[in-house]
């Protein structure tokens, strides 16, 4: 998968948008349905839009039938794993991008060249360097359908009420800070970015100016430089800040509705913030209202945000390589991008629209929570970043369940901080250099 630096574009698609090969396959014969699955992953606020749009392309194409399909975060890579090794992929998948490298390796995914080449994908009012994104010498095997960019969101309401005020680009240390000042004045305490810390730990070692996983082993130079990110979690749970992972047992990793900061029945249970993505904005305050409290948002918490700050793709849509109706298929992808009707139901809710002709649409209808996203990447996160890493390598993946694994021990006091740095370091490079 080309390497491109994403910055440029990403940072040109949220200012401006909002705010202003080969012979294809032929279609199913003619009179004949178009059978299509589409897979995503998401919360219920994702799976209602999500329908809305597959029902609007059914309506103004009847010939094609498609079945809908999503699952929450954990629960789907496992399932299109599964899938891949049945030879029985969706048409069309919602892919994220640290792993879009491992189907495109395995040949899994369809070359969408063709189809821009003949028109059924348009692509004239995206920037050439969004839409070459996911590419391969000449061809292209996904679409970035959204930016987004990590964001810290909070319980306001709850910080207000004990007189805490939370700034952007926060240190560690401040938001330890205020960590320990949150559990002492209410009791609630902290979730750092529980089932999926590589993320935050990518963002940490950036801002030392490390790449986490790299082909062939990890980025970092030493163990050593794992021992603090280790000791966040130590000291916390030493400390009584830090959330047990005991909570997650019955919990869906990664759901909004079920995290922590909006869904507990006592102050152990809860945290007064979560580890998300600025696209998650809108379904966590959803969620809020129901415990009828304002979701604030920032960045992470780094010692350098310029370095550990990025914009990326918040997801992308890719074809599966043994589509039987690969040209639907296309159409529907075509249609998510362009259709300023999909646009209208999708908004910002996975993230600030490629295509600047749908962002200039949409731009009069973003509710105020809507809005907050884009303020938010162009405001806090825009100005202060640098170029998002190179997509993972696939054996990335075995290496971040080792870190949970680890993380977890941790927290229950199996091994300490340096043990726990120790044991990734040197096993982490020998699953990478595989």
């Amino acid at each position: 998968m080309k390497k491109r630096t994403l910055l440029v574009c990403l940072i040109l698609v949220a200012c401006t948008a909002l705010w202003a090969g080969g012979k294809a396959e032929a279609t199913a014969a003619a009179g004949a349905k178009a059978n299509l699955t589409v897979s995503w992953w998401g919360n219920q606020q994702r799976n209602e839009i999500t329908q809305n749009v597959i029902d609007s392309f059914m309506e103004a194409n009847p010939n094609v039938v498609i079945d809908g399909q999503f699952n929450e975060w954990a629960d789907y890579w496992n399932k299109l794993a599964t899938s891949a090794a049945g030879n029985a992929l969706p048409d069309v998948i919602q892919m994220d991008y640290k792993y879009i490298n491992q189907y495109e390796t395995n040949g899994l995914l369809l070359d969408l060249a063709p189809y821009i080449k003949d028109g059924t994908l348009d692509l004239s009012n995206i920037p050439e360097s969004v839409s070459s994104v996911a590419t391969e010498g000449d061809k292209v095997y996904g679409m970035m359908i959204a930016t987004t960019a990590p964001a810290l969101l909070y319980n306001k309401n709850l910080l207000d009420s004990i007189g805490i005020t939370v700034k952007d680009h926060m240190s560690i240390d401040e938001f330890i800070t205020i960590a320990r000042e949150v559990y002492k004045k209410t009791g609630i305490k902290t979730n750092i970015d529980y089932g999926d810390s590589e993320n935050y730990l990518d963002y940490y070692m950036r801002s030392k100016g490390h790449i986490l996983y790299t082909d062939g082993g990890l980025g970092v130079p030493s163990a050593q430089d794992f021992v603090p990110f280790f000791r966040i979690y130590e000291e916390g749970i030493k400390e009584g800040w830090m959330v047990s992972p005991s909570i997650f047992v019955e919990r869906v990793l990664r759901s909004v509705e079920q995290d922590p900061l909006v869904y507990g029945s006592s102050n152990d249970a809860r945290s007064w913030c979560a580890f998300f993505w600025a696209n998650q904005i809108p379904a966590t305050q959803k969620a809020a209202n129901a415990e009828k409290f304002e979701v604030g948002v920032t960045n992470w918490p780094s010692d350098n945000h310029k370095l550990s700050n990025y914009l990326k793709p918040s997801q992308f849509m890719v074809i599966s390589s043994k589509s039987k109706n690969p040209r639907e298929a296309v159409q529907f992808l075509n249609y998510w991008l362009n259709s300023e009707t999909a646009g209208s139901y999708l908004l910002c809710e996975r993230g600030v629209p490629v295509s600047s002709k749908v962002g200039e649409h949409i731009a009069p209808m973003l509710d105020e929570i809507n809005q907050k996203v884009v303020k938010y990447i162009n405001t806090v996160v825009a100005p202060k970043s640098s170029p998002v890493n190179p997509p993972s390598p696939i054996a990335a993946n075995e290496a971040s369940r080792l870190l949970g694994s680890l993380r977890e021990q941790v927290c229950y006091g199996k091994i300490t901080a340096e043990q726990a740095a120790q044991q990734f370091f040197t096993e982490a490079n020998k699953i990478l250099a595989k």
